[in-house]
């Protein structure tokens, strides 16, 4: 009996934060997704499916006129189909159902306006699934999306049977769901396309009917070794040409294989992401044990019977497990909730996609891919959330003050404005900053990450004692080193092993390349001690008090007298906090008395988020106008009354900082973290750690940061 041939449904992602540097998409469009178009356009028979994410897309429309040009005729010709999502890749769960609406819809227009096609297929962002999208995914005209099959595994599906799409309803609500292929997932691009070929057509043999494939379009070109492999090593089209000259093997966009076949029943699917999505959002304990566990099934041989059973987090973990990113999100909603609450016509265009741009999903959690680490991307959000608040205050301005839970953390918060700044105080012990910012400049300087536990931390000390040299790295790439940031390689990769996530290996590395879930690699010279946790937050107004030679934190603040004050008490003394707007000044005032002062000192730290962070653009400056150091480097002065913080990304923006009476010691000194990313572990500046350390006893000790914006 003649083998049916087996439908490839391959279809590619491509995304780019929002905020990302112009140098990075570039380089991406250089090395990825212009080089893919190109090579795609010369096979019109291969047909395939596409998602941009819409940010990205207005970029590449705009610099890269004549690739959109070509898939523009790639899409005429039937060879391509796409995907819509929402229009800046949230994650649709995370944001409330009329904002759901509004991103597919803006995506889904611009898609129609460009290429003349409007989507039926969506894109899941980071494939986070909850049942709860399925009502706004359908009321904007979308019939299917691409899900991993791991989720369909978590309801107990049969894995043998998941080759092709299923239907599930949420409140009589239906949509169709395509399980992707896991296995696929990690066989494109890394394995040899011979063996990508010869693995497809044994699922024909073994009757399978459809193949489903949709993952990152930057596995093809930016990924470390990527771009060699795919391009220059021809990869893609020796892929290709395997395909179409297979008689096992057949290509067809989703669209008219879903407009062709039945589906194959309903089903309900849990709550999940991709398996190490679950493992990225629990916290550094439990991640460890999670891996572990997963480590120990694999070695055991029962990771693929068990897997769908051991289950980690869910996406929305992020928001508990980091304070920053729950801030972010919940004042993200509350932006949300007023600019619903303006009448229609006040509404404009500029709002709704500030508003969309804030919601972007990038910055709000961590993992490989995750950007929460990164603070331009935070940053980005940030900006549009300012964005858009001015605007409201400018229809209807908010209470200059108000206290209320807004993190939802149990504490609330005081929020002081005055049409121009922002202060947000935690009603905690702490008694600090949870947020300044500035309308005038859209940038929040209280937008810092402290540093957290992080379970792959413990990969450092390893991954140091396996450290190649450059020759040694440069040699294995095959006499060229692909990826210049890459210094260290792990025992698997030296043997030439590629390590598949179904548990199975390829074969040596002539036959395929690393993933980069596999590396252990290294940007920065890093050690263990950079990597320790933060015992306190990295607010603004984080305060210690010096008595004889001992450190104690003052973190028992309690509300004082005004609704702005605090009050702190030891045996001996009393320290009173105060904070109030001026116009484009906050004044945080101390005064510290009582019988026991009189050889006490108080530190103040101050974690200012300067965007330059310790690049070229962020420096220092004295009274008298001298610049004795960037933000990168470690600064320590005397009697220090007034300096200026000057950054050009803020468009000649700048924070003055005043210390009345003079702050008899003062230090500015760069605050990073360490993460990991597919290029390797990497210190990264999050702010200028500024500590002023003073002694007045019953004296008021007033520290004010005054916004400059440009004139």
């Amino acid at each position: 009996m003649p083998i049916a041939p087996i439908t490839l449904l391959f279809g590619v992602h491509a995304h780019q934060p929002v905020g990302n540097f112009p140098a990075v998409i570039d380089d991406a469009h250089a090395r990825c997704y212009g080089m893919f178009i190109r090579v795609m356009e010369r096979y019109p028979d291969f047909r395939f499916s596409v998602h941009f994410s819409g940010w990205l897309l207005d970029y590449l429309l705009e610099k890269f006129p004549a690739d959109m040009v070509r898939l523009a005729a790639m899409t005429r010709r039937g060879q391509v189909e796409w995907f819509g999502s929402g229009d800046c890749e949230p994650v649709l769960a995370a944001i409330p159902q009329r904002d759901r609406i509004t991103q597919i819809n803006t995506l889904s227009d611009k898609i129609s306006r460009h290429f003349g096609v409007r989507p039926k297929g969506a894109w899941l962002t980071e494939r986070v699934w909850e049942s709860s999208v399925v009502s706004a995914l359908t009321a904007t005209g979308i019939q299917y999306v691409a899900v991993d099959d791991y989720h369909f595994l978590c309801a107990g599906a049969d894995a043998t049977k998941l080759n092709s799409f299923y239907t599930t309803e949420d409140d009589g609500q239906r949509l169709d769901l395509f399980p992707i292929n896991e296995a696929a997932r990690y066989r494109l691009p890394f394995s040899s396309a011979a063996e990508a070929v010869a693995w497809l057509e044994d699922l024909a043999r073994q009757g399978r009917h459809a193949a489903i494939y949709f993952d990152d379009i930057e596995k093809f070109g930016i990924w470390p070794e990527t771009y060699a492999w795919v391009y220059e090593q021809k990869w893609l089209t020796q892929f290709i040409e395997g395909v179409l000259a297979s008689p096992l093997i057949r290509t067809d966009t989703y669209a008219n294989y879903h407009a062709h076949e039945k589906t194959r029943g309903i089903v309900y699917l849990p709550t999940t992401s991709y398996i190490e999505m679950n493992e990225w959002t629990l916290p550094a304990p439990q991640a460890s044990v999670y891996h572990a566990l997963l480590e120990t099934e694999k070695a055991a041989g029962r990771f693929e019977a068990h897997k769908a059973f051991l289950r980690g987090g869910i996406w929305r973990n992020f928001m508990s497990r980091y304070p920053e990113a729950n801030w972010m999100h919940k004042r993200m909603l509350d932006v949300s909730q007023r600019l619903a609450d303006l009448p229609t016509a006040q509404r404009t265009a500029e709002m709704q996609e500030h508003l969309h741009r804030a919601q972007a999903n990038d910055a709000y959690w961590h993992g490989l891919f995750g950007g929460l680490y990164l603070p331009h991307l935070r940053r980005a959000v940030w900006r549009n959330l300012l964005l858009l608040e001015a605007d409201l205050e400018r229809i209807l301005p908010s209470p200059a003050l108000a206290c209320r839970d807004i993190d939802s953390d149990g504490r609330d918060e005081i929020t002081l404005r005055n049409g121009k700044l922002l202060a947000i105080i935690r009603k905690d012990g702490d008694a600090a900053l949870a947020e300044f910012s500035s309308l005038a400049l859209a940038h929040n300087f209280g937008d810092t990450l402290r540093r957290h536990a992080e379970s792959y931390h413990q990969k450092i000390d390893a991954g140091k004692q396996k450290k190649v040299g450059a020759d040694e790295a440069t040699a294995l790439q095959g006499g060229r080193a692909k990826d210049a940031a890459l210094q260290t390689w792990d025992s698997a990769s030296r043997a030439g092993l590629l390590a598949v996530a179904d548990g199975e290996t390829a074969a040596t590395e002539k036959n395929g390349i690393s993933s980069a879930h596999d590396r252990i690699a290294f940007i920065h010279d890093i050690s263990p001690a950079d990597a320790m946790p933060d015992p306190r937050p990295r607010g603004i107004a984080i305060d210690t008090l010096i008595a004889d030679g001992a450190r104690h934190a003052l973190d028992h603040y309690r509300p004082g007298d005004t609704p702005a004050g605090f009050i702190a008490e030891g045996d001996g003394w009393r320290m009173e906090k105060h904070y109030t707007l001026h116009g484009d000044t906050l004044e945080i005032a101390y005064r510290l008395t009582g019988e026991a002062t009189n050889t006490c000192q108080v530190e103040t730290q101050l974690n200012l988020a300067m965007p330059s962070c310790d690049g070229f653009g962020g420096r220092y400056i004295l009274a008298d106008g001298s610049i004795p150091g960037g933000f990168g480097q470690t600064l320590t002065l005397t009697g220090l009354s007034q300096i200026t913080l000057a950054d050009s990304e803020l468009d000649g923006g700048a924070v003055h900082l005043t210390a009345v009476p003079p702050a008899p010691t003062f230090s500015g000194q760069p605050h990073y973290t360490v993460s990991q990313s597919e290029a390797g572990f990497e210190k990264v500046m999050q702010a200028v750690c500024l500590t002023l350390r003073w002694s007045t006893p019953g004296e008021w000790q007033r520290i004010t940061l005054k916004t400059i914006s440009a004139a």
